[in-house]
């Protein structure tokens, strides 16, 4: 047997124990599923219930920029009184339906709950309820004593009714905040052009993206018989080059098991409409970017009215994050997995014809890296140059986020050499330091938030590129650069592919599925 076939049980058997890890993830998109719109018409709870064995977990994971941990004994009545209170705030930040999503983490920790002894002993809950307050990332793996000198876990003291902890958070992040606000139409939102790392929370759009666009696949079912192969590609350069770890983990996921899922005799017969919907259901096993993403609501693409901006942005963001990571020898392999996957997977069908035109108006294959990121940066600006003028004339743009050419001086002022007029064509752009901007923005500070938190593995980039062409039942496409950097930063998502694309003998695809088990 190969070298590769026995390294890529290895890794399978190695992602099968870390996913099996309890506590890891916490499913935002589905708080208090089991408390509301039951029989016994209680409500429904926001506030994340915590325990010992998914508080680190929880805590690490979420994309909210401040978090709250409340301490309570389900025993105290003074607790129960104040949960109502507890759940009026939760209701703006927690769950799919926040008004302000992404913010504040609020959290429960039952005390009185055996588990939770050790837990609650190392906050040093002195009583019931009692509220703390930091970044989410500064309660893993710490604690809390009233004598300390220096701690980055303050104690809310002054939040005993919902409108005085309100107040009090308001007064932390300078907000305004107020207990009947609804969903988030013209809200006051931070520019991404005054706040350059903005950018480092659309790590979390990234994912969300990926997730929204696998279900719209799945949902609307458009794999088929002559789609497929585009799906394959877009696949196999996701593997290799998501900003997202997880995203590569679900991506490798499927890719390895896409043969079996999806055969192209399976789709191709007469049986078609049945035969696309056992493929959606068994694809629905596999959540491409974990099991809580989609969480249901945007953070660096969320736009301050309801219609605006969301997935078109993170879509946008998730090609620009693809173009900064690959190797040169991949380059047309990207260009055409990007073009092919928006040709027969987006749904807005004007964007998708003036997508495509752009993608075929191309008549050389791209030899470098740098020249395909910057005809993606160049396309997405005609895109925006395009919009501006409808949206100008219709009054359907974000006045707070309106489309202009990107980067803007006051992001990249050396990417710009002179500008004779507003559009893009106009201005004698420095394309060297606009692929030097790209690759930062879209690189190193789009991954920032991701790498504080240790979510990213050490994404070593260096590669020996190959010529290496692999058959597959549903394309011949040149992965060699893909599965070198994959290797690199997700070893065994790279060996999926290899393996994948290599596997006619059935019996080896049986024994990784017996050890996956054992």
């Amino acid at each position: 047997m190969s070298l590769v076939y026995w390294i890529l049980i290895l890794n399978l058997w190695i992602l099968q124990a870390t996913s099996s890890q309890a506590g890891s993830r916490t499913v935002l998109r589905e708080i208090g599923s089991n408390n509301g719109g039951g029989g016994g018409g209680e409500p429904k709870d926001f506030a994340v219930e915590l325990n010992t064995t998914n508080f680190d977990g929880v805590l690490k994971d979420t994309p909210a920029t401040y978090a709250i941990v409340e301490f309570f004994a389900s025993w105290c009545p003074a607790c129960r009184n104040y949960k109502p209170h507890y759940e009026k705030v939760a209701r703006l930040f927690n769950g799919p339906d926040a008004v302000h999503p992404g913010i504040v983490l609020m959290t429960r920790v039952d005390c009185a709950l055996k588990i939770n002894n050790k837990l609650c002993d190392k906050f040093s809950v002195s009583h019931y309820p009692m509220l703390f307050w930091s970044q989410p990332v500064k309660f893993v793996n710490a604690g809390w004593e009233p004598n300390q000198a220096k701690s980055d876990i303050r104690v809310i003291e002054d939040g005993r009714t919902a409108e005085r902890l309100l107040n009090w958070i308001n007064k932390q992040i300078g907000s305004s905040y107020g207990l009947d606000d609804q969903k988030f139409e013209n809200e006051h939102l931070p520019s991404n052009i005054s706040d350059p790392g903005q950018i480092a929370r659309a790590v979390y759009d990234v994912e969300e993206a990926t997730a929204t666009a696998f279900d719209i696949i799945l949902e609307h079912k458009m794999i088929k018989s002559e789609t497929r192969a585009s799906l394959v590609k877009f696949l196999q350069l996701i593997v290799a080059h998501h900003p997202s770890r997880r995203c590569r983990k679900g991506s490798a996921e499927v890719l390895v098991n896409f043969d079996d899922l999806c055969p192209p005799d399976m789709l191709s017969s007469d049986t078609h409409e049945v035969a696309t919907s056992n493929v959606k259901g068994a694809l629905r096993n596999f959540q491409i970017c974990g099991k809580e993403v989609p969480r249901g609501y945007w953070m660096f693409c969320r736009g301050s009215k309801n219609e605006t901006r969301g997935f078109s942005c993170g879509l946008w963001v998730l090609m620009h994050s693809l173009s900064v990571r690959i190797e040169d020898g991949e380059s047309q392999f990207a260009f055409t997995a990007i073009c092919d996957f928006i040709h027969n997977f987006f749904v807005c069908e004007e964007c998708r014809q003036h997508f495509y035109k752009m993608c075929s108006s191309v008549t050389s294959p791209f030899n470098k890296a740098r020249d395909f990121a910057l005809w993606l940066w160049s396309t997405h600006n005609n895109v925006n140059e395009r919009l501006q003028k409808e949206e100008a004339s219709l009054q359907t743009g974000d006045p707070k986020f309106p489309k202009i050419i990107w980067p803007p001086r006051q992001l990249c002022p050396s990417c710009y050499r002179s500008q004779k007029d507003k559009g893009s064509s106009q201005i004698d752009w420095n394309q060297d330091e606009v692929y030097k901007f790209l690759i930062s923005y879209y690189g190193k500070t789009l991954v920032s938030l991701y790498k504080e938190k240790g979510l990213l593995a050490d994404d070593g980039t260096s590669a020996t590129i190959d010529d290496l062409v692999t058959s597959t039942s549903a394309v011949v496409v040149p992965v060699g650069a893909a599965l070198a950097i994959a290797l690199a930063s997700c070893a065994f998502g790279a060996l999926a592919c290899y393996w994948r694309s290599q596997q006619k003998n059935r019996k080896y695809y049986h024994q990784l599925h017996s050890l996956k088990n054992i």
